[in-house]
C-alpha cells in the first residue's frame, strides 16, 4: 500500500485577449465592451499577447499492489485530484471543442475554473489469476492445466466543460473585433442534468445530457437580440462559469482467457481469448451543442446538451486514440509459441 501527494503551481502563463473590441448594440450593454467605438479608433482588431495566467494542481495518490501468492497477482491506483486554472494548454491549443481560450479584456479572474483536463476521480485496475487446477494425468492435463484469467478495470469521472449564450447579430449589430468568453446563465432552482428524451429538443440517435430548461441564453437565438429587449440590464454576459459542468463518467473493463499448451520442455503454446470493453458499455464524449436556448421554446434548444458521440477507450483490439471506431465490445482469438 502507497500514498502520496502531488502538488504544481504555475504563474505567468500566456495567454490571448482581444483588446481593441467595442459593441453597436446599446451603451452600458455587454460590458466590458465600449459603445460604438473602440478603445483606440487608430487600429482594428489587436491580438494581445499576455503573461500572467495561473494554474495549480492538487493530487492524492493511493496504489495497493498484490504480489503473487497462491496464483493471484494485481494492482489497483486510485487518484483524487484536482486542478484549476483561467486558460489550460496556454490558451494557444484546444484541449476539447468547447474550450475557452480567451478570456474578456480586463477580466481573466473571471475565466478561473476547472482545467479542461480535471478529472477528480481516476481509478485503474490490473488483474491476473492462475487457477489452482494441476492435474498429473497427461492427458486430463492438457485440458485442466494452465488455465489462467486477466484483466483491467478503468473508470474516471467525467471531465468539466462550459455552456454558452448564442452571440448578438440583430440588424447587424454585436460585438466587433472582440472576443472572449459569452457564458450563458442559470435558471436558479432548476435541476441542471436531465437523462430522459424530451420531446422537440432531443434529436434521434442522441442522448439527453443536461436540462435545456436549466439554462437561458442571454440572446435570444430566435431573433438574434437579447432575450427581454435591448438594454443593459439584459444585454450582459451570462452567470453561469468556465467549466461549470460535467459530462459523463467514462468506465471500461478488459478480460483475457488464457490457456498454457506445454508442448516440450522449451516450447509452450499459448491461447487466448480477449474481451475488451467486456460488458459493451457505452462511453460518450462531452455535449457537441453547449449554446443555450430560452426555457420553454424548445425551438431554440433543439439538440442542446445532448451526448452524440462514443469516446476513445484506453485499449482496444485496433489500438487507441481512434475514437468511437473502437468502443463496442470486440473479441479477438490468437495462438503464439512461446520458447
Amino acid at each position: 500500500m502507497r500514498a502520496q501527494y502531488v502538488g504544481t503551481r504555475a504563474v505567468d502563463e500566456p495567454y490571448l485577449t482581444q483588446v481593441n473590441g467595442y459593441q453597436t448594440v446599446c451603451r452600458g450593454c455587454f460590458v466590458p465592451f465600449p459603445y460604438l467605438q473602440p478603445t483606440d479608433v487608430r487600429f482594428g482588431a489587436v491580438t494581445q499577447f499576455s503573461t500572467g495566467a495561473g494554474s495549480h494542481y492538487n493530487g492524492l495518490q493511493l496504489s495497493a499492489m498484490k504480489r503473487i501468492s497462491h496464483g493471484l497477482e494485481g494492482q489497483i491506483n486510485y487518484t483524487f485530484s484536482r486542478c484549476m486554472d483561467e486558460v489550460s494548454n496556454g490558451g494557444f491549443l484546444q484541449f476539447s471543442a468547447g474550450a475557452i481560450l480567451s478570456p474578456l479584456p480586463g477580466e481573466l479572474r473571471r475565466n478561473y475554473g476547472p482545467c479542461d483536463y480535471d478529472v477528480r476521480h481516476n481509478l485503474d485496475a490490473q488483474y491476473v489469476y492462475q487457477l489452482p487446477i494441476k492435474t498429473k494425468n497427461r492427458r486430463l492435463g492438457y485440458a485442466l492445466n494452465g488455465w489462467q484469467i486477466s484483466g483491467t478495470f478503468f473508470w474516471h469521472s467525467g471531465l468539466p466543460f462550459s455552456l454558452l449564450s448564442t452571440p448578438y447579430s440583430a440588424s447587424g449589430n454585436g460585438i466587433v473585433q472582440g472576443g472572449g468568453l459569452q457564458f450563458a446563465s442559470v435558471v436558479p432552482g432548476v435541476a441542471i442534468y436531465e437523462h430522459q428524451t424530451i420531446p422537440g429538443v432531443t434529436e434521434a440517435g442522441t442522448i439527453q445530457w443536461l436540462n435545456p430548461d436549466a439554462f437561458v441564453s442571454d440572446v435570444d437565438p430566435s431573433t438574434g437580440a437579447c432575450y427581454g429587449g435591448d438594454s443593459p440590464q439584459t444585454c450582459q454576459f451570462g452567470t453561469s462559469r468556465r467549466n461549470a459542468f460535467r459530462g459523463p463518467d467514462f468506465v471500461w473493463s478488459d478480460f483475457y482467457l488464457t490457456k498454457m499448451f506445454p508442448l516440450n520442455e522449451h516450447l509452450t503454446l499459448r491461447i487466448e481469448g480477449q474481451f475488451f470493453n467486456l460488458f459493451n458499455h457505452p462511453n460518450f464524449g462531452l455535449p457537441s451543442n453547449v449554446f443555450a436556448g430560452i426555457p420553454g421554446e424548445p425551438s431554440t434548444q433543439v439538440g442542446f446538451g445532448a451526448l452524440t458521440y462514443a469516446t476513445s477507450p484506453p485499449t482496444g483490439l485496433l489500438g487507441v486514440g481512434l475514437g468511437g471506431d473502437s468502443s463496442p465490445r470486440m473479441i479477438a482469438f490468437h495462438a503464439r509459441l512461446e520458447f
